[in-house]
């Protein structure tokens, strides 16, 4: 059988770091934990003129997580505590992922990825978790972040848990921010001990799912499981 394409979003710097002219740059777990199970990754550059070629060209749309916020702007606050803001990768993302949504294919959200889905929808974020007066977790994880930190609660009857087969699993944790207002047709998938939004899926989409934490470690078999059903679907748009 033919490898589904999927295409991943990229961060991209202005200059500094790695270059002094502009990058682009994505994290090798996030490509090779597709290879690894059966699906070939595809970078995307960020050039709204390509989006419908692009979205004609993959068979799944994988929203990447990165160090900046979507600007509060979007959704209709000024800002609070958002930090670097990304005007062109949020400006593009937003794009390709209405695009994809409209073809019907499958999108998987990860950490700032469910955020951008989220905002998207018409949701808005929470733009600083610290400031949850219920706060019991560090979303912002001291161990390695290749390792878990903390439990999810998984809600029943959901693609999510249809897909990992658990009520409970632990997962790792990379953010600031997160889901506050739910953006039109998304339902809360999964919740963490301090009600913080885990996951998220859109009600009127074969496959559109957002989660919070990031798989694409493959730390546990959810993770996998997760990635795997993400890809399984992609191929069936072959």
């Amino acid at each position: 059988m033919k490898k589904p394409l999927i295409g991943i979003t990229l961060d991209y710097e202005e200059s500094g770091g790695y270059s002094k002219f502009p990058w682009y740059a994505i994290r090798e777990n996030y490509l090779t934990s597709l290879q690894v199970c059966n699906a070939i990754p595809f970078p995307i550059f960020h050039e709204k003129n390509s989006v419908e070629e692009i979205c004609n060209l993959i068979d799944g749309l994988i929203l990447t997580g990165g160090n900046f916020d979507i600007d509060p702007a979007i959704y209709g606050e000024k800002n609070l505590d958002s930090r670097t803001i990304k005007d062109k990768r949020t400006d593009f993302e937003i794009s390709i992922f209405k695009e994809f949504f409209y073809k019907k294919k499958p999108i998987l959200g990860i950490c700032g990825g469910e955020q951008l889905i989220n905002v998207a929808c018409g949701g808005d974020l929470i733009q600083n978790i610290k400031t949850n007066k219920t706060k019991i977790i560090n979303h912002e994880q001291l161990n390695p972040r290749s390792e878990t930190s903390h439990k999810i609660y998984i809600n029943n009857r959901t693609k999510l848990s249809n897909i990992i087969k658990k009520n409970e699993i632990m997962v790792n944790s990379a953010h600031h921010q997160a889901v506050k207002r739910l953006g039109k047709n998304l339902i809360v998938t999964a919740i963490s001990e301090d009600n913080i939004i885990e996951a998220i899926e859109h009600n009127d989409h074969p496959w559109c799912i957002g989660v919070q934490w990031h798989p694409e470690f493959l730390i546990t078999n959810e993770d996998r499981s997760l990635i795997k059903n993400f890809v399984s679907l992609s191929s069936l748009n072959l």
